[in-house]
């Protein structure tokens, strides 16, 4: 929870369970991420599949997860790296807590 809510800055949202396994996030346009725990957890966790946000300023992102030292990479895998894509748009991966992966581009 710590991460979506203060990397990610999402803003949680009222969840009806109220049993301490579940959180749920405003992510824009009625929709919502919902976070469960649990015991079983996938055990491939591939960059192919991901959650993707877009966000209007890429530099201000990148130089806050520096100045967390919170690692990313390009889609190729590079650490560090911006991808830009042939169409313009910025691209950055990014693991959450648990290794799922992120993308957040600038395609806005």
């Amino acid at each position: 929870m710590d991460f979506y809510q203060n990397v990610l800055a999402l803003q949680e949202i009222e969840e009806p369970f109220k049993d301490g396994i579940h959180a749920w996030y405003d992510i824009g346009g009625g929709s919502a991420l919902h976070l469960i725990e649990g015991k079983e957890v996938p055990s491939e966790k591939s960059k192919v599949n991901h959650l993707c946000f877009s966000i209007p300023d890429m530099q201000t992102f990148v130089d806050n997860m520096k100045s967390r030292n919170y690692p990313f990479e390009s889609w190729a895998g590079v650490s560090g790296e911006v991808t830009n894509r042939v169409d313009g748009v910025k691209q950055i991966y990014i693991r959450d807590p648990d290794g799922y992966w992120l993308e957040i581009n600038d395609d806005f």
